[in-house]
């Protein structure tokens, strides 16, 4: 039972830990002491009640409960303009990064030694052994008892390796772990992961504390969101780490938040006290003791840890972690074994890259052989054909693998495979099997990929090694996927409108097309099998609310192979109109800022096929008319900026993409990149590295904000933004 002194929030103390009220006072009616009084004790609540969610999985209050707990702090920040450093409202996502810094860790990440091989662990025991005796011999440890030698044995989490830090218990920075020194800044990414506590619980903590852990991305949730990719026609991760370290490197924290992601911590990195005996002032004499805290400080460590007194015990633990792998939510690849006790430790030190004092005994890789029965090929959003291996069932590691990715037609010719070939199947990352070589060709030449699409019968086109399908919208799949894509919150945002859904719009007849949507009526939807009028007038009023929409938001709806958010708005902002976009040529894309000579073929080549002209013809037909570009938003003449291009880093007084779209409503250009084509790189507080190296290398000017306002008062635009809507 957690006791009240190690918990974020005393009961006795806090009115909304246990049945807490949430029928609120409106903000307006609170003094700002009043509001600033009740975030504190909603932060503390939240904090007590994440930890009870995500790391005891005990939790104190329905979702609802916390819902309403969370959206009120977030309401009285906002209205009162409290800070929010390390509230928990930060965990859904700050403002993009422009890169990822490098940082120097506060002690060496080391690597790990490691081996399959039983034999090689004892080895380990040995050099332990021998070098704790030699201290003792040496008086560096003076009375050391070989009996009091243990280990501790953890899994060996397969995700990214961070170094978390907390300074007076708050959270002040994460990086990865990099070449072992230095690693990449991910505070704000990591500050979104709802295991890792903003505060560390209670006191009895060290002034600066870095802690080592492991990001991961739970395997039932990694299966869960793979599926989401396929279903948008988005290429999906190979394996849970894969997943956990591309989504821990995304610049965009709010990304980052929208992503299962979870965190094991399992070792001290430093630990450091001011020596005023106000919080704990040693570190834990043994490792188990430090775990013990971890618990107590709310930092999520691993239960199936165990202490050991011999290597045989040791080497036991693996063989009991390697049989029950499958029922583990996270992939492992073996266990390792360290030192318990910290002075054990210091006295055997490190070599240059591993300490001596723990070891990895991984499992074995995770293979077998079998017969490929056929071969089915998938078409995705954006018409990419993905082929895949039908097998002869087999056991992989306990787990029976019928089917496996062959990648692309490249792939196919470069293994030379065949249906009737036997293959190796490797499981990556415990999850997605594929194809990494022939063992025995049993069939006459190559699987010959098709020239047809095997959904539509469209003409098939290579593009290096990938192969796609050239009919558009007209093509089910792509239909289908591309429905889901228009409906997405970053495209249209339409509301309940899901796969299942559009599954069924499909095979009811309903929906053949992208603008089949607008011929919806309620009586169509209320008639399919799990409508509701209701639920039919609600898709309706949310399909009518999209029949103007931004020409950024309807261009990312369409699905433009490369045109995401970002490059849609640039696209929008150049040409204005829809019509100005669909008359460009190659040549006229490729003035667009971040707009390159593939994007631009990417996109003409789109705009071009029948029937997505067809689809955007239909939609327009029926009444879906993009509202043009807005270039005139106040605050000074709309082309007093005309013919300047800016780039901003670091942190301004405004959000970057508030004064992106301020300079452009006035005729200049925000592009992310500089480039000898940049007028001016504007630095906020803590600007980014890369940009500054590249402005000096394009002979850039770059200014601070103060300049910024500056200029832009010379040109009669006012700074910072007031009335842009």
């Amino acid at each position: 039972m957690t006791t009240s002194s190690t918990r974020h929030a005393d009961p006795d103390e806090n009115p909304y830990v246990e049945e807490p009220p949430t029928d609120f006072d409106p903000v307006d009616d609170l003094s700002p002491e009043a509001a600033a009084e009740q975030a504190e004790l909603l932060r503390a609540a939240v904090r007590e009640h994440d930890h009870r969610y995500y790391v005891e999985a005990d939790p104190l209050v329905s979702d609802e409960t916390y819902d309403a707990l969370f959206a009120r702090l977030r309401d009285l920040e906002d209205a009162f303009d409290l800070p929010t450093e390390n509230s928990p409202t930060r965990r859904v996502g700050g403002e993009p990064l422009d890169e990822l810094e490098t940082v120097e860790h506060v002690a060496p990440m080391l690597s790990i030694d490691n081996d399959t091989d039983a034999a090689a662990v004892r080895e380990f025991d040995e050099r332990v052994r021998e070098g704790l005796a030699a201290a003792a011999e040496s008086g560096e440890l003076p009375g050391f008892d070989p009996d009091d030698l243990a280990y501790v044995c953890e899994p060996k989490f397969d995700g990214l390796s961070i170094e978390v830090i907390y300074e007076d218990g708050e959270y002040v920075r994460a990086a990865t772990r990099g070449d072992g020194r230095e690693g990449d800044d991910v505070t704000e990414q990591v500050r979104t992961i709802p295991s890792v506590p903003g505060r560390l619980r209670g006191d009895d903590h060290p002034d600066r504390l870095a802690v080592r852990g492991e990001v991961y991305m739970p395997r039932d949730a990694f299966e869960a969101y793979n599926e989401e990719l396929i279903e948008r026609g988005e290429e999906p991760f190979a394996n849970p780490r894969n997943a956990a370290a591309g989504t821990l490197r995304q610049l965009d924290p709010g990304v980052v938040a929208e992503r299962p992601l979870d965190v094991f911590f399992f070792d001290v990195l430093a630990w450091e006290t001011d020596g005023d005996g106000s919080n704990a002032s040693e570190r834990p004499e043994r490792h188990r003791d430090a775990l013990d805290l971890f618990e107590s400080l709310g930092l999520r460590r691993n239960d199936r840890v165990a202490v050991v007194d011999g290597i045989g015990a040791a080497i036991d633990y693996r063989d009991e972690i390697l049989a029950a792998r499958e029922e583990l939510n996270y992939a492992v690849d073996g266990v390792v074994i360290k030192v318990d006790a910290l002075a054990h430790r210091e006295a055997l030190g490190t070599t240059s890259r591993a300490p001596r004092w723990a070891f990895a005994h991984k499992f074995p890789p995770r293979t077998a052989t079998t017969t490929v029965e056929g071969v089915t090929v998938q078409v995705g959003r954006t018409g990419r054909l993905t082929p895949v291996a039908e097998l002869d069932p087999v056991d992989v590691g306990g787990v029976t693998v019928s089917r496996a990715t062959l990648h692309n037609p490249a792939e196919i010719e470069a293994l030379g495979v065949n249906v009737g070939d036997r293959v190796r199947i490797y499981r990556a990352g415990d999850v997605i099997p594929y194809v990494p070589e022939v063992v025995e060709k049993r069939s006459e030449g190559t699987y010959e990929f098709p020239d047809a699409c095997p959904v539509c019968g469209a003409p098939v086109e290579r593009d290096g090694p990938l192969a796609f399908c050239t009919g558009g919208l007209g093509c089910p799949a792509q239909l289908e996927r591309a429905v889901e894509h228009w409906a997405r919150r970053d495209a249209l945002d339409v509301e309940g409108l899901g796969p299942e859904r559009v599954e069924q719009l499909r095979e009811a007849g309903l929906v053949a097309s992208l603008p089949d949507l607008y011929d919806l009526t309620v009586d169509d939807l209320a008639a399919l099998e799990g409508w509701g009028e209701t639920s039919a007038e609600n898709l309706i009023a949310e399909l009518e609310a999209t029949r103007n929409p931004p020409l950024d938001d309807f261009l990312a709806g369409l699905g433009i192979p490369d045109v995401g958010a970002t490059t849609a708005r640039a696209l929008a902002a150049h040409f204005g109109t829809l019509d100005s976009l669909l008359d460009a040529d190659e040549a006229a894309l490729r003035e667009v800022d971040d707009v390159g000579p593939e994007v631009a073929e990417s996109i003409r080549t789109f705009l071009d096929n029948e029937e997505n002209r067809a689809a955007i013809e239909g939609l327009r037909e029926r009444g879906v008319d993009p509202e043009p570009f807005e270039t005139d938003a106040g605050d000074g003449p709309a082309d007093a900026l005309d013919g300047l291009t800016f780039v901003f880093t670091g942190s301004l007084s405004v959000p970057r993409s508030d004064a992106q779209s301020h300079v452009e409503a006035r005729g200049a250009n925000a592009t992310s990149s500089v480039s000898g084509n940049t007028d001016y790189l504007v630095a906020g507080e803590s600007p980014g590295r890369s940009k500054r190296d590249d402005a000096k290398t394009e002979d850039v000017p770059v200014i601070d904000e103060g300049e910024f306002a500056a200029l832009l008062a010379d040109r009669g635009v006012a700074w910072p933004p007031e009335n842009d809507a």
